[in-house]
């Protein structure tokens, strides 16, 4: 136990990291409810509209706190403003693809994206950082690969938006792991790299009368606007329940996006989820299991 901490605040500090980070997901896995809310605009400007207001609300939130200390010694290295224009370019495909496939009725292959997200981050470790993979995760990432063929195979496609969502994510995740920033200060770098690209697109639709935001329904206009905090206030209570818990708790909570989202599409929004698909998926969900379990086995052991 920390010098001067007692165990009750210890005990309160966990508790109120497991509520941050609880909420969090849950945000996240209910995000498809929102999205299908403005399932009228293309998804593109949906996008470019996150962007620019994730910026305006991270940007108010630094300047109440007077948290701009840290920007001009970023300024001052282009190598660090590129990573940052990378990272912010996996961020919008993934960002992209996830909005368009949940306004095009695939919300269950969206959460198959983020249930094998664990896995392909692993995969990528050992690509990219010559990281060796444990028995258990070769196991794991071998079923769950079964499992996307199944799919592929039994749905005559590649599930392409699933891989899509898990490898963009994971390869953020791996670039913002070496990336000397934190979460806020790292989204508004990342909004403000491609805020020039998102505004003209955004200027030039409203200019040609085919912008949604301030032309369309009154209702739209504000869940546009509203679109920067709703990206924002799940990054930020997740920053701080990641802050407050181990890493083992904070990745067996992080199922709970793709479930919430697996049970909206198919109770709410009537998605197809058939006996066959639901073996694709517990392929998925074998591997998993077996990597959160070796994971917490080897957490405890030390």
């Amino acid at each position: 136990m920390p010098v001067g901490r007692s165990r009750t605040e210890d005990t309160g500090s966990a508790r109120a990291g497991m509520a941050f980070a609880v909420t969090a997901y849950g945000l996240w896995g209910l995000l498809p409810v929102y999205w299908k809310l403005l399932g009228d605009v293309p998804a593109h400007e949906i996008l470019c509209h996150r962007m620019v207001w994730s910026l305006a609300f991270v940007g108010a939130l630094l300047a109440l706190r007077r948290d701009w200390r840290w920007l001009p010694a970023i300024v001052a290295r282009p190598r660090l403003l590129l990573i940052f224009l990378c990272t912010g370019s996996i961020l919008a495909v993934n960002w992209l693809t996830y909005i368009w496939g949940v306004n095009t009725g695939q919300i269950v292959e969206t959460s198959l994206g983020y249930f094998i997200n664990p896995l392909v981050y692993v995969l990528l470790g050992v690509i990219v950082l010559r990281e060796r993979m444990r028995r258990a995760q070769v196991v794991a990432v071998v079923l769950a690969g079964i499992g996307v063929l199944y799919l592929a195979v039994l749905h005559g496609s590649f599930p392409w938006i699933a891989l899509t969502l898990a490898t963009s994510f994971a390869a953020y995740g791996l670039i913002r792991k070496i990336a000397p920033l934190g979460a806020v200060h790292g989204l508004a770098l990342e909004t403000m790299a491609l805020f020039p690209f998102a505004t003209a697109y955004l200027l030039h639709a409203s200019l040609h009368g085919r912008g949604a935001f301030g032309t369309g329904p009154p209702a739209a206009t504000v869940l546009l606007f509203l679109s920067g905090s709703v990206t924002a206030i799940p990054l930020l209570l997740f920053t701080a329940g990641a802050r407050r818990l181990p890493l083992v708790t904070v990745g067996i909570l992080q199922y709970i996006a793709p479930t919430l989202q697996l049970l909206l599409g198919v109770c709410v929004y009537g998605e197809r989820f058939s006996g066959a698909r639901a073996v694709g998926f517990s392929f998925v969900w074998c591997a998993l299991l077996i990597y959160t379990v070796e994971g917490l086995a080897r957490w405890r052991r030390g």
